[in-house]
C-alpha cells in the first residue's frame, strides 16, 4: 500500500500537480440480520482502491482506481491533474490550503476479539436467540436482529511528506420488537434504533449489549405500547434520552457547523445551514448549559481516528461553550475563512470519493445531575425515548422529531407509558430552552453509521456523545 501511495504521488508530481495527495483503502464488509425466526439476509463484501487527490493551476482534481498496477495508479494520476488543469479554466480563486504538519505515524482503533473469526454460526446462533428472545408477548408478531461488521485498513501520503498507516474495525448490533394492535404497528428497539448500537470494537462490544438478556423486556414494552395512551398535544416540559439528544446533535448541530455548508460549497442531501461565518463568536446557539465539542479522540468512538483523510490530527475542538457559538468543523482549505488552521474534520467514504467536511465525535457534554435527581425536580412533563422518525428543513433551523415510546412525569415521577410521542421546535430556540443535563455517569457515545451527504452520496460513520437533558416549553403532540 505504502508504495501504490509513493507511486501515485510520483506520477501526480510529473504531470504538473504542485500538491497531492493519495489514500489506498482496503474495507471489508459483512451483514446478518434475521427476522422472525429465519435468516433474513447474509452479505460480504470487499473493496481496495486507491484515490488520488491533486492541486493543478490552482484546482482541484481527483481520479480513483482499483488498477493498482503501476500502469494502472501513473494514469488514474495524469487523469487527476488533467482534470485539475479542466476545473482551473472556471476557478474564482486558486485554491489555499492552511498549513499541516508532515507526519509518519501508525494508527489503530480498539479491538479484542477480532469479530471476523467468530464463526458465522455463532453469529446466527445469537442473533436467532435473541430473534426468539423477543417474542415473549402475542401482540409481538414480527420481530428483528441484525449484526454488522466493518474492517478498514488504509494508508495516506502527501507531497507535503506525510505517509499515516490506519486501521480500526467496527462492530454494529441491535434488535426490535414490532406490536401490532388497531391498525398500529409499534416498535421497540434496544439499544437503538436504525440498526442499533455501533462501535470501533470487536466482538467483546456485541457481547456487552447483551442482547438476548434484554429482548425479554424490548418485547414486553413493544406490547404494552398497544394499549398505552397517545401522547397529549401541548407544551410542557420534556426530558429526553441520550440516544435521542445524540440525533437531535447530529441534525440541529452538527450538519450546520460543517463549515462546507455556511460557504455554500456543499448543499445536497443535509441542506445548507441557518449559521454564517460572523456567528461564530456571536450567536447564542443555546442556554449556559450547552457545551459542544467536536473530538476525534474518544476511543471505541465511530467519530474517532488518529488522522483525517488529509493528514490533519485528531483533536478535540469547541463547538459551542457555554451556549455560544464559537467553532465550526472544517478542512484545510475552508478553516482560513474563519481565520484558522483545520481542526481534523475532513474524510471520504472510501477510496473513490473525495474527502468532505464530515462529523467525528460531536458531543453534548455532561452535566451534573443524575437522572433520577432530574425527574424528581420535575413537577410535570414528559421523558421521551427512542427515535423512530425525524424531519429537518435544509437550513437545520426547524425539525421536528418522533419517538418510539415515553412516560408521563407528574409530581417528580414516572407515570403512565405513552406511545408515539413528537416534539416539534426551531434549533436556537430549542437549545436555549435547555436548563439541565445529566451527568457522565449517564452520558454515551453513540454510533451513527448512516450519515449521507455529497453527490455523489457518501455515507459517513459519525458519533455523538450524550447525556439525558431537559428542555421547558416544548411543544409535544403524537408523532405518525
Amino acid at each position: 500500500m505504502k508504495d501504490i501511495v509513493a507511486l501515485a504521488l510520483d506520477a501526480a508530481s510529473a504531470a504538473g500537480a504542485s500538491y497531492a495527495d493519495a489514500r489506498v483503502v482496503q474495507t471489508r464488509h459483512e451483514d446478518i440480520s434475521v427476522r422472525t425466526g429465519r435468516v433474513e439476509a447474509i452479505g460480504s463484501t470487499e473493496s481496495l482502491g486507491v484515490g488520488i487527490r491533486v492541486i493543478a493551476d490552482g484546482a482541484w482534481g481527483f481520479a480513483a482506481t482499483a488498477d493498482l498496477t503501476a500502469d494502472g495508479v501513473r494514469s488514474a494520476a495524469t487523469q487527476a491533474v488533467a482534470l485539475a488543469h479542466a476545473a482551473a479554466t472556471t476557478r474564482r480563486e486558486p485554491v489555499a490550503l492552511a498549513p499541516v504538519g508532515a507526519y509518519r505515524d501508525t494508527w489503530t482503533g480498539p479491538c479484542e476479539i477480532d469479530p471476523f473469526s467468530v464463526p458465522l454460526d455463532d453469529r446466527i446462533a445469537l442473533l436467532l436467540a435473541a430473534d426468539e428472545a423477543l417474542r415473549v408477548e402475542s401482540a409481538v408478531k414480527i420481530s428483528g436482529a441484525s449484526l454488522g461488521l466493518l474492517r478498514v485498513d488504509k494508508v495516506f501520503g502527501s507531497s507535503e511528506g506525510s505517509l499515516i498507516e490506519q486501521s480500526y474495525t467496527e462492530s454494529q448490533a441491535g434488535i426490535v420488537a414490532y406490536a401490532i394492535g388497531d391498525g398500529e404497528v409499534l416498535p421497540r428497539s434496544y439499544p437503538n434504533s436504525l440498526g442499533g448500537q455501533a462501535v470501533q470494537g470487536g466482538w467483546e462490544a456485541i457481547l456487552s449489549l447483551d442482547l438476548v438478556g434484554n429482548a425479554p423486556r424490548v418485547g414486553e414494552q413493544a406490547a404494552a405500547l398497544v394499549t398505552a395512551a397517545e401522547c397529549p398535544a401541548g407544551r410542557t416540559t420534556v426530558i429526553i434520552d441520550s440516544s435521542q439528544i445524540a440525533l437531535q446533535v447530529h441534525e440541529s448541530i452538527g450538519h450546520p457547523t460543517e463549515l462546507d455548508r455556511i460557504l455554500g460549497d456543499e448543499a445536497a442531501f443535509a441542506g445548507t445551514s441557518f449559521v454564517g461565518l460572523d456567528d461564530v463568536g456571536r450567536l447564542r446557539y443555546g442556554s449556559e448549559h450547552v457545551t459542544v465539542t467536536c473530538d476525534a479522540t474518544i476511543p471505541g468512538s465511530l467519530g474517532s481516528f488518529g488522522y483525517d483523510d488529509e493528514g490533519v490530527p485528531a483533536e478535540r475542538d469547541f463547538l459551542i461553550r457555554e451556549g455560544l457559538l464559537v467553532g465550526l468543523q472544517s478542512s484545510r482549505e475552508s478553516a482560513p475563512a474563519i481565520g484558522r488552521v483545520s481542526n481534523g474534520c475532513m474524510r471520504a467514504d472510501g477510496w473513490n470519493r473525495q474527502p468532505l467536511v464530515r462529523m467525528t465525535t460531536v458531543s453534548l457534554e455532561p452535566g451534573t445531575w443524575g437522572f433520577d435527581e432530574l425527574v424528581a425536580d420535575t413537577e410535570d412533563g414528559i421523558y421521551l425515548e427512542t427515535n423512530t422518525s425525524w424531519s429537518i428543513d435544509d437550513r437545520r433551523l426547524n425539525f421536528q422529531f418522533a419517538c418510539e415510546i415515553g412516560w408521563e412525569i407528574k409530581d417528580g415521577k414516572l407515570g403512565r407509558m405513552i406511545k408515539t410521542p413528537n416534539y416539534t421546535g426551531i434549533t436556537p430556540e430549542f437549545w436555549g430552552s435547555c436548563d439541565a443535563v445529566c451527568s457522565r455517569d449517564s452520558w454515551q457515545v453513540w454510533g451513527i453509521p448512516n450519515c449521507g451527504k455529497g453527490e455523489p452520496m457518501q455515507v459517513a460513520h459519525v458519533a455523538h456523545g450524550a447525556a439525558p437533558a431537559r428542555f421547558r416549553d416544548v411543544q409535544v403532540g403524537v408523532g405518525r
